[in-house]
């Protein structure tokens, strides 16, 4: 029979409406173990000693802030821990030298090499935190440094020509010293931490340690942990940040024996059953700052050294600076907006 052009027009319309049905998705196949031995040596476990080699030429930075009262050790304990003389007041303090007015960042840069592995390090010391009358918003200057060399490495970023490899200045860890009272934490204390927590890894120290008996520490480092989850103060390593299980069990250990680490610096050597040791001569003895019978800077060194440098650089990078970055680009970030001229411009310079 004889169907009409609008008769055709509305099949054509309906056909139109009707989905295709859809295809299943492909389920990508389990990847094959390939036998070895049968195809031979490929060598793509050479890719880590390239990764090695290329680390070894660059060199890397890392970025370390003391935080805290005067006298409590910070820069012999940044001595010690690199083993060199780093810290501000090694690097030609003048002794007279009075506590300033408000808080002052210094950052103090040297390159450590150790088995062709080469490190700039920086140092950024705060003198004047905490020892004032009124300590009121004393921890601005610091977030203020902090978020600014977020800025930094954000406008190079954002560079049209970039460089290469951007100068890494961002804090990649803070050590808070906390002072041995044995009681509890002071509102200072508390405050510095909840706010720079967020921007920042923070590891809390007892500093001097040596100055409480072995059950007076064990007790304030109960307390502080109480206090300090009492009133939501992330510390590093952050719970959230594990990446898996490994990493979990691990960083709970940390979390639950070590935190906040009971410390002793020392830059002075004594001879101890025939071995040269870094230790405090009291007249009981020679406390070794590296026996972990002593004080627990050994710990400390491992876990800032050893075996998480490499994660608080990555959680400075991708989470702390992440956080910022995302936050000043929503705000146009002080960045001046994609316009037409300016994108002209940009082409033109390309």
């Amino acid at each position: 029979p004889y169907v009409g052009p609008v008769e055709n027009k509305n099949e054509a319309a309906m056909s139109e409406l009707v989905p295709e049905p859809r295809q299943k998705p492909v389920v990508p196949m389990k990847p094959m173990g390939i036998n070895a031995n049968l195809l031979g040596y490929i060598g793509i476990d050479t890719i880590i000693e390239q990764m090695r080699k290329k680390t070894m030429k660059t060199g890397f930075d890392f970025n370390i802030m003391v935080v805290g009262q005067s006298g409590l050790g910070k820069s012999t304990l940044v001595n010690t821990l690199f083993k060199s003389q780093v810290s501000r007041k090694s690097s030609g303090w003048n002794r007279e030298e009075k506590i300033p007015k408000t808080v002052e960042i210094k950052a103090i840069g040297h390159v450590i090499e150790e088995g062709g592995v080469k490190m700039k390090l920086t140092v950024i010391d705060t003198p004047g935190f905490g020892d004032q009358i009124n300590n009121e918003n004393c921890w601005e200057p610091i977030e203020k440094y902090i978020n600014e060399q977020y800025e930094k490495f954000l406008k190079e970023e954002v560079n049209i020509a970039r460089k290469k490899r951007i100068p890494d200045t961002r804090v990649h860890c803070c050590l808070y010293f906390i002072s041995p009272t044995g009681h509890s934490l002071r509102p200072l204390d508390l405050e510095f931490m909840k706010h720079l927590s967020k921007v920042v890894n923070i590891i809390p120290v007892i500093a001097k340690a040596d100055t409480m008996t072995l059950e007076e520490k064990t007790e304030f480092k109960q307390r502080v942990r109480k206090e300090l989850e009492v009133n939501g103060i992330e510390f590093y390593p952050q719970k959230e940040f594990d990446e898996d299980l490994e990493d979990k069990t691990e960083n709970d250990k940390i979390r639950q024996e070590s935190m906040p680490f009971a410390v002793v610096g020392s830059d002075k050597e004594y001879q101890v059953n025939g071995k040269r040791v870094l230790g405090r001569k009291t007249p009981w003895g020679i406390i070794e700052v590296e026996n972990l019978t002593h004080c627990e800077f050994a710990l400390l060194r491992d876990f800032v050294i050893r075996t998480h440098l490499q994660d608080l650089k990555e959680v400075t990078h991708n989470i702390h600076y992440e956080t910022y970055r995302a936050k000043r680009l929503n705000d146009n970030g002080g960045l001046p907006p994609m316009t037409v001229e300016t994108e002209e411009n940009h082409e033109s310079n390309l």
